[in-house]
């Protein structure tokens, strides 16, 4: 009898390396592991080989980068969806495509599981298995350090098992920092960026480009397009969605844009540290703000604040297979029909300096905003509204006058 499958969300690391042998071990079941590319860059060199040695079936690589682009960064870029006023989702915003492609493997291999490596004590666990639970609430759910069976507590441990299994593998117990990247990202967190008291070490830290106090002493100019509130082109050079992110991300990285250190409320009600690299994402979400400053009306751009909020909220929590979501969504789209233009800015050591933006619906009227008087404004006309606006705050204060006679 042909044994179960179980498909595990393999990245290459030491964690999910350990877990092969482990699931084996333990449930006996036939592992095929799934890394799904959100644009992890070089981190996939060398994964079949890894995979199979430590007794994977198979290994399947997706690369989802622009469905990732196109699907899950462009809404959140639409709606401004900033977590905690600082954190740009990068890990949030990938995990959900990830249940989904994990999901649609299980399907084509018959699975009855899926088993991922991420931490009780962290956000992602939750990510997974509520995308998982809402794609395929049939299958089973295997999240190994919850797991009773899983006895290793060390990144020392999890190398001694592998060792004790003929894995030999490219690990060292030398400490490191803990990361996740994207095409979108980097995030880093563990060594001093534990002790809330401590600078980060950025000269060993940083991945995608430098600090400000390091970058070039001459700004640089960019324009980025924009059609219906989707990026289009950088310094009028036509390109997808994915490679305006990679060349903004060299551009920022370039000049320090985008380092975030955070101290951030995960779901599961624990403080947690890190600092995030997105150069290209902050620049990105600086210029689609900028040009809806000419767009959307007044009212529009408040709703839509407390929209961006709620939806940040929803992609953090792992709420994306969700109506609220797709509602909220949906709402944010409609706001996009007009954000068409461009917006140019000067990068310089960490700063994104406005320096224009045009649209062809742009609501900026000249001759109204203008310090001359035109003819589309009577300056006369701001007293009724001022009396009526106010008209409620007079009434408290004359009775207040009454009062206290």
């Amino acid at each position: 009898m042909a044994k179960e499958k179980v498909i595990l969300a393999y990245s290459g690391g030491l964690d999910t390396t350990a877990i092969i042998p482990w699931l084996k071990e333990n449930f006996d079941y036939e592992v095929v592991c799934v890394c799904v590319d959100c644009g992890q860059a070089e981190e996939l060199d060398g994964l079949e080989e890894r995979a199979k040695s430590c007794g994977a079936e198979k290994l399947y690589i997706l690369d989802v980068t622009d469905e990732f682009a196109d699907e899950y960064i462009v809404p959140c870029v639409q709606a401004h969806a900033v977590y905690e006023n600082k954190y740009l989702l990068g890990t949030s915003m990938a995990r959900p495509l990830i249940a989904k492609k994990l999901v649609e493997i299980a399907r084509k291999e018959g699975a009855a599981a899926i088993c991922h490596g991420a931490t009780g004590k962290g956000n992602d666990q939750i990510r997974f298995e509520l995308g998982i639970k809402a794609l395929a609430p049939d299958l089973k759910i295997i999240a190994a350090w919850r797991n009773d069976k899983w006895t290793m507590d060390s990144r020392e441990s999890e190398i001694e098992y592998c060792k004790a299994h003929g894995i030999h593998l490219p690990f060292s117990a030398d400490s490191s920092y803990s990361r996740d990247r994207n095409l979108w990202h980097i995030s880093h967190e563990g060594l001093e960026l534990e002790d809330p008291g401590n600078e980060p070490n950025f000269d060993h830290l940083l991945v995608l480009g430098v600090t400000p106090e390091k970058a070039p002493d001459e700004g640089e100019y960019v324009t980025i397009s924009f059609e219906k509130g989707v990026p289009t082109a950088v310094n009028g050079e036509k390109m997808k969605v994915s490679d305006v992110i990679r060349k903004l991300n060299e551009l920022g990285g370039k000049h320090g844009i985008g380092i975030v250190d955070i101290v951030e409320n995960r779901v599961v009600g624990m403080k947690s540290r890190g600092v995030y690299e997105t150069p290209g994402g902050t620049i990105l979400y600086e210029a689609h703000q900028q040009l809806e400053e000419l767009i959307l009306d007044r009212e529009t751009t408040k709703t839509k604040l407390d929209m961006g909020n709620l939806f940040a909220q929803i992609v953090y929590e792992g709420k994306w297979f969700t109506p609220l979501r797709e509602a909220v969504q949906a709402f944010v789209e409609s706001t996009q029909k007009y954000v068409t233009g461009e917006v140019k800015f000067k990068l310089y050591k960490g700063n994104i300096i406005k320096a224009g933006e045009t649209s062809p619906y742009s609501l900026y009227n000249e001759s109204i905003a203008s310090f001359t008087t035109g003819d589309l404004y009577d300056h006369h006309d701001a007293e009724g509204f001022i009396n009526l606006f106010g008209l409620a705050s007079k009434v408290r204060g004359m009775k207040h006058q009454e009062l206290n006679g």
